[in-house]
Formats: C-alpha cells, structure tokens, sequence
C-alpha cells in the first residue's frame, strides 16, 4: 500500500504545495491523454483489487471521522450518514470501479464524421478535458468516484475532500495510488490535497495559474456560494436538490405511496432525496391523507399548505421559505396543485433543475410534465433516488451537473470529455 500522505495544516508556504501539485498534475494529464484503455483499466483493476484488500484500514480512518464529527456536537444526523461508510458502502466502491473498468473508453471515439464537396473527411472525436478540480464535501466515496472517472477518460484530477473526511479519504487515496502504480501511471494523475486548510479551495477556484481546467463542486450552500463567487475556471455546477414528485390524479396510490417513500426516507441526506410533495386537486380527497399519514407514521416532518395540513393534524405549516428548500434530512413540504400544469408551475419557481418525478398513469400528463419540467433529470413512475451515476450505469459520478453548460445530470467517464475536429486532406487549398 502507498505510503501515506503527510499532512501539511499550518503550512507556511501552501501557494508553493499547490502550485507543485498542479504541475505534477498537468504533466500526468499529458500521459493520461495518450495512455491505451487496456493500461487505465490495468489500473482500476488494481484500485478495486486494493479497496477490497484494505476495507478494514478505510474503515478505521473512517471511523476516527465520524467521531470526530460526533463529537464536534455539531453534526445532524444526514451529515454523520454522508460521511459514515459501511462494508455494503466500502463494497460497492469497489464495484463502481469494476463498472467503470468495464465501460467504452470515451477518449478517442469519433461520434461524427463527413466529407465536404471538397474532398476533405472531418471528423469530431473525444478528448480529454485536462485537469480536474474536485472540491467536496463529507461523502469520502467521492474520492474514489472521482478518480477513477477521471482516469477512465484521461483526466488528471486534483481532489479536495472536506476536513471532516480528511481521514477516509487519505485511506481511499492511497489504494488508487497502489492502482497507478501497479500500471506504470503517474501518481500524480490523483492527488489529493494533503492539508485542511481552507484556503487550498481558494486557490483551486482561482485555476492555480491556468493548471486546472475545470472545477467540480459538490457540497452544501456555502460551498456552492463561494465557488458561484470566486471561480476563475469553468464549473459544472452541482447545485442543491430541492427535487419535487408530483402525485397525479391518475396515480396508482400503491405505486405513489411506494415511490414517495423511497424518494423521501431512504436516504435523507443525498441529493437525490425528494424535498416537496405535490398532490393532484382532482384526487386529493382520495390520496392526500394516506400519503401524509404514510410519510409522518415513517419519522418524517411534514410542512403543508392548508389543505395539506387538514388532511393530517400533525402536519406543521409551510412557510414561503420551506418551498425553496433542501432539507436533507427527514422533512418535506407538501402542497396541493391544480393537476400537471399547477405542479409544473411550482417546479418553475421553486425547483433548482435537479430531479423531479411524476406518479401517472396518463401517459399525456407524464409527457406533458417530462417535456416541460426543465430539470437535469426528470422520471416518470420512479423514485427522484435514482438520481445517481450508478444506477445510470457510468459505475460512478463526479457529481450531477444541473446547469446547461456541456454535461448535464450524472457526470460520467463520458461528460467529462470534450472533443476536437480533426480534418483529412489530400491537399486542399482554400480559394
């Protein structure tokens, strides 16, 4: 196993760390991007093989984290289950790589071509972005997420965990250097910053003198705020999941009763978790109350509008602001809606383009609201908790990108290419 990193908080001069960690990134950025798919898979094939063989090291970092955090008195209980990982959770690391390992090769792949009356044959074809710069926040899955995305299609990556997981991290870290290793790749092609100093961020966000090419945010508001505010380099912004699932009229009350739980309760602290409730007018008399009654009798606060709060005396009142947000945690607003056109409406004003559901049996509704909704993911008859790059079938995300810039929703090996055109000649000039 790879030595572990040391620790530099408190660094006098961390502007020269950074900056080293750049280059050393940029210059294996160059060997990735020319490195054969059967080299970047030797090396996930080692990184699973390395996961698995040191569960029990993660596990223990892991479990100094999360004491700490406990400890700290400060933690809800949807932080503690980002940051706690499992064997279940430590396996399925694993098993993302192995899903990655076993995807196309991205980087290289013409996806168009055509001849010109000239003669000439263009071609447009994957490329590697560069380097990447990761900044997250508790989930230290992230880090193998990440990098093993980012080698898949030949990415370096610059990884910036929070504090709170900085432990786990390390620990994930080193077996995906073990697996650069064993493949002759430079180990620098996933670094991870080795300080919790918050100003590491800053200077990521700055791009680190044109180093890195683009940053990928994933944690709360205030990381989010200051990545909106500082960011000199492009972002695939991964905004919070205030997520809506609208139960139509036309609903079958066991399927919606099912997806709304699984939406809302099975993790409440991942951004796929469901938020808002929207229920059809034309059969609330039929589904409100049972959905209501469902959601409270399972541990989770309801905030409803009048009607809403009639169905069940225990319901608390919504306020504006309860509309506009991401709970994690086990609460959701719930609200009455005149059909697909009312709920779409809300989603309009209060959704944040991440993920939004609609329970219909009216396929013309379910168009309706999929074509209309302007969400990086929209589903129909399925829970807003499949808004994760595995169960998308990438192995694993970067994060989900819900702006409108180059990758939207789960960014996979896939997203996180560009492309350049490259032209066939046989001597053509221009007149």
């Amino acid at each position: 196993m790879a030595a572990p990193l040391k620790a530099v908080d408190g660094t006098a001069d961390l502007q020269a760390l950074m900056s080293d960690l750049a280059t050393r990134a940029r210059a294996a950025a160059r060997v990735l991007a020319l490195a054969p798919p059967e080299q970047k898979n030797r090396a996930l094939e080692a990184m699973e093989r390395a996961i698995r063989e040191h569960a029990a090291t993660i596990l223990a970092a892991n479990a100094e984290d999360v004491a700490d955090a406990r400890a700290s008195g400060n933690a809800t209980s949807s932080f503690i289950d980002r940051l706690t990982l499992t064997p279940a959770r430590v396996e399925s690391m694993a098993e993302g790589i192995s899903i990655v390992r076993g995807i196309a090769d991205p980087v290289g792949i013409v996806t168009e071509s055509w001849q010109r009356p000239n003669g000439m044959t263009i071609e447009r074809v994957r490329v590697p972005l560069g380097v990447v710069g990761v900044i997250f926040e508790s989930r230290p899955n992230v880090a193998a997420d990440a990098g093993v995305l980012c080698l898949k299609s030949g990415n370096a990556v610059i990884l910036r965990g929070g504090s709170d997981s900085f432990r786990s991290c390390r620990a994930i870290h080193q077996c995906l250097v073990q697996g650069l290793r064993e493949a002759g790749l430079p180990e620098a092609a996933i670094t991870l910053v080795p300080t919790r100093d918050r100003a590491a961020v800053g200077m990521m966000l700055s791009g680190l003198n044109g180093t890195v090419d683009v940053i990928v945010p994933r944690g709360g508001k205030s990381l989010v705020a200051r990545v909106e505010q500082e960011a000199r380099v492009p972002v695939f912004a991964h905004l919070e999941g205030v997520n809506h699932v609208y139960v139509d009229a036309s609903a079958d009350l066991a399927m919606a009763k099912s997806i709304v739980l699984n939406a809302k309760m099975r993790r409440t602290g991942v951004c796929g978790a469901a938020e808002t409730l929207l229920v059809d007018r034309a059969a609330a008399d039929k589904n409100l109350k049972p959905l209501i009654e469902m959601l409270i009798d399972s541990g989770c606060e309801v905030r409803g509008d009048d009607a809403v709060q009639k169905a069940d005396a225990r319901v608390k009142a919504a306020s504006e602001d309860d509309w506009d947000t991401e709970y994690l945690d086990a609460i959701i607003a719930a609200k009455v809606v005149d059909g697909v056109d009312g709920a779409i409406a809300h989603i309009q004003s209060h959704g944040s383009h991440h993920t939004d559901a609609i329970v219909s049996a009216d396929e013309a509704a379910a168009n309706k609201f999929l074509s209309e909704v302007d969400s990086a993911i929209v589903l129909h008859n399925a829970s807003t908790q499949f808004a994760d790059g595995g169960e998308f079938g990438f192995g694993a995300e970067i994060g989900i990108a819900t702006g409108r810039f180059h990758a939207r929703g789960p960014v996979g090996a896939e997203q996180l290419t560009s492309f350049k055109y490259r032209v066939h000649g046989t001597g053509q000039t221009r007149p």
